[in-house]
């Protein structure tokens, strides 16, 4: 499969604290990758990295052979690679429709938008029945779905996703992992960063694991959880 990001020697921070050291990842074309570690091992800063928001201080960033290191976040939109943070952070006073329409701000061809939208209610049905209600009136997990699908109103060939499940009730986990899924198979690549470990790396094709900014282990999802050192550090056992 061809290569669709590669992240080679990347060492990034804030102010005088670096987070990630010489660190080095890739995705290829179709792939879901995951990334897990402990909080703080530095796993959101990479997918910040990748989309923008924080510079990388060396490193190479190579988005299907462009460097995107030192892009600003818009148009390494318009290249392609989109996130979905950690948070949801959609916008409360807009209504559900307006959130889905600013995730296609980059877009101007209005009726293929539209098409997008729907397809977005064909993946989660209750933003139909919300979307003209705010967001900010939306359960935890509304709001994740309405920060899945306004993310991928931008079409991007790559989706990162930054903790998905975090907080939310198990059947709506499992809702977001089987659109994951479905995504996935209609041609996105997907980075999951995420702290159920074992459901991710259920998901994933393969996966990383990060430690105090460090790559320690890499692997395909299985093999990663058949290692006795994730499961102990990170699958419970």
């Amino acid at each position: 499969m061809p290569r669709l990001l590669e992240v080679k020697g990347l060492t990034a921070g804030y102010g005088m604290i670096e987070v990630l050291h010489d660190m080095s990842v890739h995705i290829d074309e179709g792939e879901i990758v995951t990334i897990i570690g402990a909080n703080g091992a530095g796993k959101t800063t990479t997918l910040h990295c990748l989309s923008g928001l924080v510079p990388a201080r060396q490193g190479k960033i190579l988005l299907r052979g462009q460097e995107i290191q030192n892009l600003p976040p818009h148009e390494i939109v318009l290249l392609g690679l989109s996130q979905s943070p950690e948070g949801r952070r959609i916008f409360p006073r807009l209504s559900v429709l307006e959130n889905l329409q600013m995730g296609a701000f980059t877009r101007s061809d209005k009726p293929q938008i539209a098409k997008d939208i729907e397809h977005c209610y064909d993946l989660f049905p209750i933003l139909k029945e919300r979307q003209q209600q705010l967001g900010g009136t939306l359960s935890g997990g509304e709001q994740q779905m309405l920060a899945v699908a306004r993310a991928i109103l931008s079409r991007p060939k790559l989706l990162l996703l930054d903790e998905p499940s975090l907080g939310l009730a198990p059947l709506i986990v499992l809702k977001i992992f089987e659109v994951i899924r479905k995504l996935n198979q209609e041609g996105m690549s997907v980075i999951l960063v995420e702290q159920n470990a074992r459901m991710a790396l259920k998901l994933a094709h393969r996966g990383y694991v990060l430690e105090t900014g460090r790559i320690t282990a890499t692997g395909s999802g299985q093999s990663l959880l058949d290692d006795p050192k994730v499961q102990e550090a990170y699958l419970g056992h």
